[in-house]
């Protein structure tokens, strides 16, 4: 069984398509979707399209909840976000769960962590600076998803980095972001799962696309400010 796993597409068209082409050759057997579907802006509307139609959201991003009305901040940038999208998407990102169970509930997917969109899984922030967690903060964090009762990978985005680790048998993939990366790599990212003989392998996946038709759809289209900045950050791959 073949699962392919992205997340962290935050309305960049430019990327999730070239990421769902690659996907396409893979030709998985699932395609699990990890939220923050829409929060960016490099063309939103024609990202929500791709991935209404292709790789539907499985379970809500932290931003998601934004989008959704059930956060409050950044409202300037969300009703910007409302003109662009289908009114049906705030209710339909409202709706989504925080995990859910596939692959006879083998595979765990989430956005931060199985308990919280917002939380991280394998990070940990002390003050001004972040550490990877502890293993018995990442076990804390995964809750009931135990190697005894099936569990065997859990997976997530949100921290916008390429993690792996392994919690009293459970493989724990911190997928890396389709758009706004921050270790200086523009490059997209995807994870591709793999089951053999009962035993599951990751691999992490990366994908070229256009940051440069990215940044001038952003630069053109959005709002002068946030236009510029999410410009910046998809030619960089790292937050101005």
């Amino acid at each position: 069984m073949r699962l392919a796993v992205l997340g962290d597409v935050h309305g960049n068209r430019f990327a999730v398509e070239a990421v769902l082409a690659e996907i396409g050759e893979a030709a998985p057997d699932l395609i699990c979707n990890l939220g923050d579907t829409v929060w960016g802006a490099a063309d939103p509307g024609g990202a929500w399209t791709l991935q209404a139609e292709h790789a539907p959201p499985t379970v809500r991003g932290n931003t998601d909840e934004r989008v959704a009305g059930l956060r409050e901040g950044k409202e300037t940038m969300r009703a910007w976000l409302l003109a662009q999208l289908p009114p049906e998407v705030p209710g339909r990102l409202a709706a989504l769960p925080t995990f859910l169970d596939v692959a006879d509930g083998e595979v765990r997917v989430a956005h931060g962590s199985p308990r919280s969109p917002w939380e991280d899984l394998l990070l940990t922030e002390e003050g001004e600076h972040t550490r990877p967690a502890r293993f018995r903060e990442v076990r804390e964090r995964l809750g009931s998803f135990t190697f005894d009762s099936g569990g065997r990978v859990c997976v997530v985005g949100h921290t916008h980095r390429e993690l792996l680790s392994v919690v009293d048998g459970v493989t724990v993939v911190n997928a890396g972001p389709v758009s706004r990366q921050k270790d200086g790599l523009p490059l997209a990212r995807w994870v591709l799962l793999t089951r053999r003989k009962g035993t599951w392998a990751a691999e992490f996946r990366r994908t070229a696309y256009d940051t440069e038709a990215a940044a001038t759809w952003a630069r053109a289209h959005a709002p002068r400010e946030q236009g510029e900045f999410e410009a910046e950050w998809l030619t960089w791959g790292r937050e101005p």
